[in-house]
């Protein structure tokens, strides 16, 4: 019995019609926002897209979006990505998609009246503040702490640090630790808060080494520090009760490390495409830059590690299409991607030269960002760290690594 590896029509419809949205409507707008408000621009695509039914792809159709599987929403993301107002004007931006997802899944109908579906409808955005200076990678280090005020409020006390878009942010889902006394993992909650809040105080912005430019909070997310003092949540803002809060995290970050997997993969695209049109269209010491072998054999390693991605990502949606568990091959896919993007972007200014060095393309700005895929969702040590460990377990319970490094694919 053959393996299918062809994509269903409709998913292929989709993709293509994404696909003319981005190229056509979404990159020349970047252009519009030198010179015009970021809510205009945002605003006008937005309308369009809605017009064409190209919105929140992966929400049910009885919410307002698209009702994609992860297969088709896996094309659409990998398209997006190309534009810094692509996933925004279809309202599939991070981090705010990840969120929505949670409260869908785990919200109250209040909660999902009060708080989804303004976010759904594009009114509001939201922030998710998990990560603490002192806790870093290991969420369960984390110490901002949530206690009952009788059984009408919660006051939470702390810090949250690199807070992704919270400057922009209505929303922010809180994570807090309820009891110390629980196993490790079921000490902490997740609490929705409305923002602006005096016991939510962004400090500042943390500056970083990406290259900001106009509008960079709204498009990128900037990356607040926060701190949580004598912060009022009333009981009925607990998402998915006392003691869930971690897991739902963990699941929360799953989708984001596919998502920017995803977005990676549009980005490398656009950079291998800028590249080679930058190449078949220069000479030096008469001779054209496509035509030089070396020149060849950088565009081929690209293009290898963006079918080996490609590849990952589809077989990881095939896997969420039939339920199955995919926690390896997100790691796995979570560090590749991540090399991948920068190493693309990176030949790719090479390849530009001093052009490529300059801010007049895109790909300075995008080298300064992507550094920072092999820190978000958890480094690089931490998923490698995981997928060695199950490397070691498959072959202590089985005699061999093959279900654990690939060798038991489906």
């Amino acid at each position: 019995m053959s393996i299918d590896f062809e994509i269903p029509a409709e998913a292929r419809a989709i993709r293509e019609k994404v696909r003319k949205w981005v190229q056509e409507e979404c990159i020349p707008a970047e252009k519009d926002l030198d010179s015009k408000p970021f809510d205009e621009v945002l605003g006008q695509l937005r309308t369009r897209a809605r017009a064409q039914g190209l919105w929140c792809p992966f929400v049910p159709k009885e919410y307002g979006g698209m009702g994609l599987g992860p297969l088709a929403n896996a094309l659409v993301q990998m398209e997006l990505g190309e534009s810094s107002l692509g996933a925004l004007s279809m309202n599939t931006q991070g981090p705010d998609d990840a969120s929505m997802l949670t409260i869908l899944a785990h919200g109250t109908e209040y909660q999902k009246e009060k708080f989804l579906r303004p976010l759904l409808n594009g009114e509001k955005r939201i922030c998710f503040s998990m990560t603490e200076k002192a806790a870093g990678a290991d969420a369960t280090g984390m110490q901002t702490r949530a206690e009952k005020d009788g059984n009408e409020n919660y006051i939470l006390n702390g810090e949250k640090w690199f807070s992704s878009s919270a400057s922009v942010a209505d929303i922010a889902l809180v994570m807090a630790k309820t009891d110390p006394n629980a196993p490790r993992h079921k000490q902490f909650s997740t609490f929705i808060v409305e923002l602006p809040n005096p016991g939510y105080r962004i400090k500042r912005n943390i500056k970083n080494m990406a290259i900001e430019g106009a509008h960079y909070d709204e498009l990128a997310g900037g990356h607040s520090e926060i701190e949580i003092k004598d912060l009022i949540v009333p009981a009925d803002n607990l998402l998915g009760g006392e003691g869930n809060g971690f897991n739902m995290g963990q699941h929360r970050l799953a989708y984001g490390r596919l998502r920017h997997g995803m977005h990676n993969i549009a980005k490398a695209q656009r950079a291998l495409d800028m590249a080679v049109a930058h190449v078949t269209g220069r000479s030096t010491f008469g001779v054209l830059l496509a035509d030089r072998q070396a020149v060849q054999f950088m565009l081929a390693e690209c293009a290898s590690q963006l079918y080996i991605g490609r590849l990952m990502l589809l077989h990881i949606a095939y896997k969420a299409e039939k339920g199955m568990d995919l926690t390896q091959e997100n790691s796995i896919a979570k560090v590749y991607l991540a090399h991948m993007v920068h190493k693309v972007i990176d030949t790719a200014i090479q390849l530009h030269g001093a052009l490529g060095y300059s801010q007049d393309t895109v790909l300075a700005k995008w080298y300064t960002q992507v550094r920072s895929q092999r820190l978000v969702d958890g480094p690089d040590e931490v998923h490698k760290w995981k997928v060695g460990r199950n490397v070691i377990k498959a072959f202590r319970e089985h005699g061999t690594t093959a279900s654990a490094a690939g060798g038991d694919l489906l």
